[in-house]
């Protein structure tokens, strides 16, 4: 069964970002809705993503995000179920 998650992508060194960009191109359809923030006074760029799908998806996009130097993710998988 689908879920509905919460994803927060937080990159500490902008050369990271192509490859940030090539997981969650490989994961565009689970991807709902992507929002980004650049802090250029700390260096910091956060991105929010709202996620449906199985949980092995979900793992499979937060895991390959999280082995990214530079990079750190946190995920809040919900409860509400998606048909």
């Amino acid at each position: 069964m689908k879920k509905l998650a919460i994803v927060g992508v937080i990159i500490t060194n902008r050369t990271i970002v192509p490859e940030v960009q090539s997981v969650l191109s490989d994961f565009g359809d689970i991807i709902i809705g992507r929002m980004g923030v650049p802090d250029k006074a700390n260096g910091i760029n956060a991105i929010a993503l709202i996620v449906e799908g199985e949980n092995e998806q979900l793992s499979a996009m937060t895991g390959k995000l999280g082995r990214l130097d530079s990079v750190s993710v946190k995920s809040a998988v919900t409860a509400v179920e998606i048909k």
